[in-house]
C-alpha cells in the first residue's frame, strides 16, 4: 500500500509561513523513508487516512455524541461519527463502540472510569511480565487510584501462568480482571479469563491495543464476546490515525459513553474520528486481511530467522505481528542493541524481560509488511540485526548503506 508525502502546495505553503517546521516535517519524511521502522506500536496510514486527518473537521468543536452536542453546526461532525461507530460495531461484531478516546490509555481509564471506583483491586499482568503503565504503574493513574495485584507469565515457556491468574483472583476478589500486554506475542485465552472473571464476580476488561488489528483481519482470536469492555488503539496493525477506541455491550454503553465524556475527555478531535472511520473502513476489505495474515506470516520468518542467529526469542516464537527477544546470548543486552540497531538504520524499543533486571528488545512487522516487503526481507533485516550488534564502525556503516538501500526499494512515501 503506497502512502504519500504531503503535496507540494501543502508544503510550499508551510514553507513560506513556518520555514522552522516544514524542515521537520521533511526530515521526518527522510527518516521515515530511508530507515526501517520495527517499532511493534506503529504503521503507515494509507492516503485517505491522511486526507481525513489534515480536514477542516480539525476546527470543528464537537463536545457531546451526535444528536446531542453542546456546540452548533455539528452536522457533519455528527455524520462522521455515526459513520466510524456503525463500522467499528460492524467489523468487530461488538453492540457498542465509543470512537471518541484520543489515545489507547485514555480509552483504559474510561474503562477504569465506567466499571471502577479508586480504592477498588484490579488484577492485571505485571509491568515487569508486560504490563502496560494503565495496568498498575505508580508513575500512572492506574497506580494511584487503584490497588493492582500482578499475575505474569510462566518463568520456563515465557506463556501467561493462568493457574497464578485464578488462584490470585479467588484469594483478593478483584473488582475487575485486565488481560492484556504490550509485548506479550502469543494469543491470550480470553475465554479462562472469563471463567475466572465470573468465578470472582469481576468485569473483564481487555487491553486488545496490540493485537485488535488482527482481529479486524481474522488472524488473531477477538475478546469482544468474552469481555465487559474491550480498549484498543486505532494504529499500530490496524493501520488508522493516532487513537483510542472502547467496545461494549449495549448494557454498558451508557457507562462508558459517560465516562469519555464528560468525565474524562472534553471535545472529540473530529478530524481523528473521521480518520478511523476511514481506517474502519479499509480494515473491512479483503486486501486488508491478506495484509494481517502476510504480517503474521512475516512476524514468524523474522522470529525464526533471528533464532538463527544466535537471539533468545520469548516464548519460543509468536502468534501475532510481534517479536520479543533478549540479544544476552550475543553479549548485549536491550539497552546497547537497541542503540546499535538505531545507528544502523533498525528502529526498535526496549522491553522488560519477565524474571531478572535485564531488558529485551520488542519490535514488529506492521510497517514494513504495509510498505511491501516479504520473506527475503524478512531474514535480511535478522542477519543485519547480528551484524550490527558487533558495534564494528564499518560493519555498521555497510548495513546503514544496505538498509538504506532496502528502504527506498519499499518506499512508504511514494510520488
Amino acid at each position: 500500500m503506497p502512502v504519500t508525502a504531503p503535496p507540494d502546495e501543502e508544503l510550499d505553503v508551510l514553507r513560506r509561513q513556518d520555514p522552522e517546521i516544514a524542515d521537520v516535517l521533511l526530515g521526518e519524511v527522510r527518516r521515515q523513508s530511508d530507515s526501517l521502522q520495527l517499532i511493534a506500536a506503529e504503521n503507515f496510514t494509507s492516503p485517505a487516512v491522511l486526507a481525513a486527518l489534515g480536514s477542516p473537521l480539525a476546527n470543528k468543536y464537537a463536545e457531546g455524541y451526535p444528536g446531542a452536542r453542546h456546540h452548533g453546526g455539528c452536522e457533519f461532525a455528527d455524520a462522521a461519527e455515526r459513520i466510524a461507530v456503525e463500522r467499528a460495531t460492524s467489523l468487530f461484531g461488538a453492540e457498542h463502540a465509543n470512537v471518541q478516546s484520543h489515545s489507547g490509555s485514555s480509552a483504559v481509564l474510561a474503562a477504569y472510569a465506567a466499571l471502577l471506583r479508586p480504592g477498588d483491586t484490579v488484577l492485571a499482568m505485571g509491568l515487569s511480565h508486560g504490563g502496560h503503565l494503565t495496568h498498575g504503574s505508580p508513575a500512572n493513574f492506574s497506580g494511584r487510584w487503584f490497588e493492582f495485584v500482578p499475575y505474569g507469565v510462566d518463568a520456563e515457556s515465557g506463556l501467561v501462568d493462568y493457574e497464578q491468574v485464578a488462584a490470585l483472583a479467588r484469594h483478593h476478589r478483584p473488582k475487575a480482571i485486565v488481560c492484556g500486554s504490550i509485548c506479550y506475542p502469543r494469543h491470550l485465552d480470553y475465554a479462562i479469563f472469563r471463567e475466572i472473571a465470573d468465578e470472582v464476580g469481576a468485569y473483564l476488561i481487555a487491553d486488545a491495543a496490540h493485537p485488535i488489528g488482527l482481529v479486524a483481519g481474522g488472524v488473531a482470536p477477538s475478546p469482544v464476546p468474552y469481555a465487559d469492555v474491550v480498549c484498543a488503539t486505532t494504529h499500530k496493525v490496524l493501520r488508522g490515525p493516532r487513537g483510542g477506541m472502547l467496545l461494549c455491550g449495549g448494557d454498558l454503553a451508557g457507562r462508558v459513553d459517560r465516562a469519555v465524556f464528560p468525565f474524562t475527555q472534553g471535545g472529540a478531535q473530529m478530524h481523528t474520528i473521521a480518520a478511523k472511520a476511514v481506517a474502519f473502513g479499509e480494515a473491512a476489505s479483503p486486501s486488508f486481511a491478506a495484509y494481517t495474515h502476510r504480517v503474521v506470516a512475516h512476524a514468524r520468518l523474522l522470529a525464526g530467522a533471528l533464532a538463527a542467529e544466535g537471539f533468545a526469542i520469548t516464548t519460543g516464537g509468536t502468534d501475532t505481528h510481534l517479536i520479543t527477544a533478549d540479544p544476552a546470548p550475543l553479549g548485549v543486552d536491550g539497552r546497547t542493541a537497541r542503540m546499535r540497531l538505531a545507528a544502523a538504520g533498525m528502529v526498535l524499543d526496549t522491553c522488560a524481560l519477565p524474571y531478572g533486571d535485564g531488558r529485551g528488545i520488542r519490535l514488529g512487522t506492521a510497517a514494513v509488511t504495509t510498505q511491501g516487503m516479504g520473506a527475503p526481507e524478512m531474514a535480511r533485516i535478522a542477519a543485519l540485526f547480528s551484524i550490527a550488534l558487533r558495534d564494528d564502525p564499518e560493519e555498521t556503516a555497510r548495513v546503514r548503506a544496505e538498509v538504506r538501500e532496502m528502504a527506498r526499494r519499499f518506499p512508504p512515501y511514494g510520488p
